[in-house]
């Protein structure tokens, strides 16, 4: 899109805009050490004990000094540690260098250098604005900015259907699938929505399943109602579908304007011609009251409310219901669709729940993919985890990585376990310490053939390339297992990998090798495995989750599911903040434990991380519950907690009233 303006307005016309990266808590203190000279461990060991932002809220070092008695102690009674957080305070905020806006570009009537400085892109060939989008834009210099929003969604569309293609052998053309999929609605109604555009989060979840979409328009609307402001009417549009009794319209002659949404303004447009038509606005007029609405300026407001109550008295109205009109309209502010937007995102949530309905292996392949390249560490697992879960409760077959089927990302193949089927099976590059030169490596070494052994892979492949940490993951994730046992090639491996090393040098040497044959051939390495005990499921479990970052052949709550449903458990990813204040029970398997001593009472209480199959929650044990229970708090131990669930800084958090241990 960026090219295709750039040709059709001209390179001097069309620019994408700067942004400016400022100093957050931690890079202000680790740039302030570096400017006091303070050794580098310093300056560290006080970032390290500011807490990460979370959801979009930065970390201030006012806010980490209230949270974390750790750094409150320091900063008491330390005296460099006060200068060097009193110094890094007045830093916070500041401009500390100059990136690319991801979506935003200007083009204009006129080269740019007649509106704006420009400047090339510090690494790379583009040119961005040096005024930032808010100067750039309608209330600054007021050129015409647009945003081209890059969705991994389509992405994941694309690869479906070349998926599709390649496995089923058909060609889908998503813009001529029917709107009125019976298939797709009813996965839609039944909040099995991970994967698909704008539906995912746990209270769209719940919304979906409880409207039971039936047309394109019902979508339209809960992408469009789902965000602050608009979200308190969505009981009520719910209600109104299920029964057409319930439908009314502030004014009849709305009726036209608001029959879609059943009665209930959704859409920026409803705005504008709920004050053309009721208020006697113009066009020019109406745009005026979008503005002072989405930017929620009081004076505005009030003028606009005056404004609007008057014109709709003189339309027949009482001041009253004037009133009452506009605030129906109070809640858009800021947050506000427009229909065409609304539209756009419906249908890609659409034919993102279409693929998903009618090509379930294609589509969560796609998912996994996609979601392996956008993401990495705590972020890649936790996402993989959820969709491996989703792909379970679809009842998919999940094969584990294998040297001799895998490719280097998510494949499709015919199901081992079915008849007739197809299965996910998992790429090589989802082991950790597997790189790309590895599995290069590999796949070329493949190609004259099937491993027959782990002496036969280690022959073969480049062991510069792929080194012992690379073979050791591979065997720890299952990627050998038709070769023998886990715990005999890790024993085998260092034994093997030295011998291979010391061929290649004597080779390289120009000497006759151990393992070389009569004619000068290379021969394999020893085949045979030492007889020794194979890991317990607990390891190979744990192995799992250590190199794939979630549990893929089975999951250590897998034998106490029982025990939770007959302890009335729900699943962590229903932890909503629509329920915020509610007490429930959840189970899972501890991740993370932070234990930490209170300042004001001196005693011990902990912050901890829980699992289950459905994704994972902070827990907070607080020193009263921490003393009966801190022999739980344990690194993999299962447990079943009773709570209330809270909210603290943007973050959904339980606080823990009872807790026990779960035993298998």
């Amino acid at each position: 899109m960026i090219a295709y303006v750039t040709h059709r307005f001209g390179e001097d016309k069309v620019a994408q805009i700067v942004t400016f990266g400022t100093m957050e808590a931690r890079g202000a203190v680790r740039d302030a050490g570096r400017a006091l000279g303070m050794p580098y461990a310093s300056p560290d060991r006080i970032s390290k004990m500011i807490p990460p932002g979370f959801q979009g809220s930065a970390m201030t070092i006012e806010k980490a000094l209230e949270q974390s008695p750790e750094l409150s102690r320091a900063y008491q009674t330390e005296p460099e540690t006060k200068r060097l957080l009193d110094v890094a305070r007045k830093l916070e905020g500041v401009a500390r260098h100059s990136s690319v806006h991801a979506a935003g570009v200007v083009i204009a009537d006129k080269p740019l250098v007649e509106y704006t400085p420009l400047q090339r892109e510090s690494k790379g060939d583009r040119i961005v604005t040096q005024y930032d989008m808010y100067t750039v834009g309608e209330d600054g210099v007021g050129l015409l900015k647009m945003d081209f929003l890059g969705l991994r969604n389509l992405t994941i569309m694309s690869q479906a259907l070349s998926f599709i293609k390649d496995v089923a052998g058909r060609d889908i053309n998503l813009d001529t699938i029917p709107l009125d999929d019976q298939k797709t609605y009813t996965l839609l109604s039944s909040g099995e929505t991970t994967g698909l555009f704008q539906l995912e989060s746990s209270g769209m979840r719940r919304y979906i399943k409880d409207l039971k979409p039936s047309s394109i328009f019902d979508l339209m609307a809960m992408v469009a109602l789902f965000r602050p402001g608009p979200m308190q009417v969505i009981p009520e549009f719910i209600r109104r579908k299920h029964n057409p009794a319930l439908i009314t319209y502030p004014d009849p002659r709305l009726k036209d304007v608001l029959a879609q949404s059943y009665g209930i303004i959704c859409y920026q447009d409803d705005v504008l011609l709920t004050a053309i038509t009721v208020a006697g606005y113009s066009w020019g007029d109406a745009d005026k009251l979008r503005k002072a609405v989405g930017k929620k300026i009081p004076s505005e407001m009030k003028k606009q409310k005056e404004k609007f109550i008057d014109g709709c008295v003189k339309n027949g109205l009482t001041r009253n219901k004037g009133e009452e009109i506009f605030t129906l309209i109070e809640p858009f502010a800021g947050y506000g669709f427009n229909k065409a937007h609304a539209a756009c995102y419906a249908m890609i949530a659409y034919q993102t729940a279409y693929l998903k309905a009618n090509f379930q292996v294609e589509f969560m392949t796609a998912v996994l993919t996609a979601e392996s390249r956008a993401n990495t560490g705590p972020a890649r697992d936790e996402k993989i985890g959820a969709i491996v879960s989703e792909c379970r409760r679809m009842e998919l077959t999940l094969l584990p990585p294998d040297i001799n089927q895998s490719d280097v990302e998510f494949t499709i193949e015919e199901d081992p376990s079915a008849g007739s089927g197809r299965a996910i099976r998992f790429g090589l590059s989802a082991i950790k310490n597997v790189g790309t030169s590895a599995i290069e490596s590999i796949i070329a070494a493949r190609t004259s053939g099937a491993f027959t052994s782990l002496s036969d892979v280690i022959n073969k492949v480049d062991v510069s390339k792929a080194n012992r940490k690379t073979f050791e993951s591979m065997i720890k994730a299952g990627a050998f297992d038709e070769f023998g046992g886990r715990a005999a090639q890790l024993v085998a491996l260092p034994t093997l990998l030295e011998q291979t090393h010391k061929l290649r040098r004597s080779t390289a040497a120009g000497q006759a090798g151990l393992f070389d044959g009569q004619d000068g051939s290379k021969s394999a390495l020893d085949d045979a495995l030492p007889n020794v005990e194979e890991l317990t499921a607990h390891e190979r479990l744990s192995y799992e989750k250590e190199l794939l970052g979630f549990y893929l052949t089975s999951h250590p709550l897998q034998p106490v599911l029982d025990q939770l449903d007959r302890l009335a458990a729900v699943a962590i990813s229903s932890v909503s903040r629509d329920r915020v204040g509610q007490k429930i029970v959840l189970g899972g398997i501890v991740t993370t434990v932070k234990r930490i001593v209170t300042k004001s009472s001196n005693q011990e209480m902990a912050f901890v991380k829980i699992e289950d199959l459905t994704g994972s929650v902070e827990v907070i044990v607080f020193p009263k519950v921490y003393t009966r229970t801190y022999d739980l708090w344990n690194r993999d131990a299962m447990v079943v907690i009773s709570g209330r669930i809270d909210e603290k800084e943007d973050r959904l958090l339980v606080l823990v009233d009872e807790a026990r241990r779960l035993t298998g």
